[in-house]
């Protein structure tokens, strides 16, 4: 895929793309990572075009204002800052890779309870490792530009050593009929919808995602809104087929509450594409009102 956001499943129905039904019920390359609530964002590796190693944000792959970090001097000038610190450790401690890959930073070393955005997370023992990263995607750049460079998600295991932590739990999961049974119906059910747009799917998108902030009804008022809550329902289904063997404990704060969780979701690829697998009313909502969420 192009190094763009990862789509949620219903939203990418909105133009009468009904590929993701597909999606949902291959598993031809199928894998899946954890999604892990960390940041910043670190991407690292070998920059294509000098062929030294770099980190950085995901403002590697600006456009215009490109900000890859070689040394720490580079860091001082395009960074300030928790981020600047973080990226500092993050150049003396990350190895060295002939690839290009992003992961979630979590923390320092010296505790065992980390909240580095709206999820908790709980460790057994206190983290000895001098930082904490959840890696999860890996980019090809065969131009040599990172701006052009192509994501896919990361399929195998970065080994931790006594500077880095590297967070990539195993994933178990599997479809079933009533899973593929509730795709075709939602086939059938699509010749009944008018579709939009690009133009108008984008609007749409800004609308939902209001009403996930304010955590008000999207309603049912007309049928392409129904199909996309269908869309989402068949999401919600597929995501408790997923297990993880994560050593750690996932907490969410919500007010003077506290409420432990599986987690935050899933991003799973196959040979038809990626998609985020995730429960919007609860984390996007949380994300996007995150000082409710945070700890006191």
């Amino acid at each position: 895929m192009k190094n763009i956001h990862i789509e949620h499943p219903e939203d990418s129905i909105l133009t009468g793309d009904l590929s993701v039904l597909d999606w949902f019920c291959s598993m031809r390359g199928a894998k899946a990572s954890l999604k892990i609530d960390g940041s910043p964002a670190i991407v690292w590796g070998t920059n294509p075009s000098t062929g030294n190693f770099f980190v950085g944000t995901k403002s590697v792959f600006n456009k215009i204002k490109i900000k890859i970090n070689e040394s720490h001097a580079d860091i001082d000038l395009n960074h300030e800052g928790n981020v600047a610190k973080i990226l500092h450790a993050c150049f003396d401690h990350l190895p060295n890779t002939q690839d290009i890959i992003q992961g979630d930073f979590i923390g320092f070393r010296g505790d065992h309870t980390y909240q580095p955005n709206t999820l908790v997370y709980s460790f057994p023992e206190v983290i000895e490792e001098d930082i904490i990263i959840a890696p999860h995607t890996v980019y090809d750049a065969p131009t040599g530009v990172l701006k052009e460079a192509i994501a896919s998600g990361l399929d195998y295991k970065l080994e931790s050593f006594s500077e880095v932590l590297f967070i990539q739990p195993d994933i178990d999961f599997y479809i079933t009929p009533k899973l593929i049974q509730k795709c075709n119906f939602a086939r059938q059910m699509a010749q009944l919808v008018t579709f939009v747009s690009i133009k108008e799917a984008r609007e749409l998108k800004k609308k939902l995602n209001q009403c996930i902030r304010e955590g008000i009804n999207t309603g049912n008022d007309n049928g392409l809104i129904s199909y996309w809550k269908l869309v989402q329902s068949i999401k919600h289904d597929f995501m408790e087929l997923f297990t993880h063997n994560a050593d750690f404990a996932t907490f969410i704060y919500d007010g003077d509450t506290i409420q432990q969780i599986d987690g935050e979701g899933y991003v799973m690829w196959n040979s038809i594409g990626t998609y985020k697998l995730v429960d919007r009313d609860v984390f996007s909502h949380a994300n996007f009102n995150q000082s409710q969420f945070r700890r006191s």
